[in-house]
């Protein structure tokens, strides 16, 4: 009978101990499903970073672009100043033409006072000679 309750409590021993290494077991795997959703929180973390760090690549990108439009903006209006400047020289040249004209008409009117002045006295001295 002794025996047989020695065994009983070897047997509930062996019992207490196969269920302290199943608690021992359930404990690392809990640990090991931790330590793995810490892993694939870092991921994720990584994953953002990245995404941050390609949305910041696209934003100077586009400021690049933005950047590159300006200059090509300032060279068109440089080009215009040009061709404004072009215009004002053409006009003033045109002026110039035109005042030359002028004074070329004003000699022309001169040559014809200066004509009608020797006409006039050719008639004085006509007169003069045959009265």
């Amino acid at each position: 009978m002794l025996l047989l309750l020695l065994l009983l409590l070897l047997l509930l021993l062996q019992l207490l101990l196969l269920l302290l290494l199943l608690q021992i077991l359930l404990l690392l795997l809990l640990l090991l499903l931790l330590l793995l959703l810490l892993l694939l929180l870092l991921l994720l973390l990584l994953l953002l970073l990245l995404l941050l760090l390609l949305l910041l690549l696209l934003l100077m990108l586009l400021l690049l672009l933005l950047l590159q439009l300006l200059l090509l903006i300032q060279q068109l209006l440089i080009m215009l100043l040009l061709l404004l400047l072009l215009l004002l020289l053409l006009l003033l040249l045109l002026l110039l033409l035109q005042l030359l004209l002028l004074l070329l008409l004003l000699l022309l009117l001169l040559l014809l006072l200066l004509l009608l002045l020797l006409l006039l006295l050719f008639l004085l001295l006509d007169a003069a000679f045959f009265t």
